[in-house]
């Protein structure tokens, strides 16, 4: 019975990695190779974890991705833009009201929650909202989609 454990893990590691890679890259070659002030965001490499890893977890449905990095982002560039307190209360208040629009709204995605620390301490503007973070979550949905719906055959997104 461990064996079979053992090759289920191995399954899902070597596709969740595999998959992670291929949708980073293909992220990473769309941000680096253009002019624009399009930033690579960190988080979405934890994004990947769920989304090829744990593709029927709530958190890793298209609603959450898309809303989840919006949400926590948008607080932390509004919290930049409208209050003026020292770093370090900022981050740990943008961070909490991140967590806590999160879940109010039910847009819950665990990895976002980093979004308000990375916009903090980059001094991101609004621009950051559409070009990083909109832009960067639909391509990682779009490739989502393509690859656990027609590579692995997994049924994403879940329908409950």
């Amino acid at each position: 019975w461990s064996i079979i454990v053992k090759i289920r893990n191995l399954k899902k590691a070597l596709t969740g990695g595999i998959f992670g890679s291929i949708t980073i890259g293909i992220l990473s070659y769309v941000v680096l190779s253009n002019h624009l002030s399009i930033v690579l965001v960190v988080s979405f490499g934890a994004t990947m974890v769920l989304l090829y890893g744990f593709p029927e977890n709530p958190f890793s449905q298209p609603k959450n991705i898309f809303l989840g990095h919006m949400i926590t982002a948008a607080t932390g560039v509004i919290m930049l833009d409208l209050i003026s307190l020292n770093v370090y209360l900022l981050i740990s208040l943008s961070v909490g009201l991140a967590i806590f629009f999160m879940i109010m709204s039910d847009c819950i995605h665990p990895p976002a929650g980093g979004n308000p620390i990375a916009v903090i301490l980059g001094n991101h503007s609004y621009d950051f909202l559409i070009f990083s973070i909109a832009l960067g979550s639909l391509l990682i949905i779009i490739l989502g989609i393509i690859f656990n719906r027609y590579v692995l055959g997994i049924n994403y997104p879940s329908k409950s």
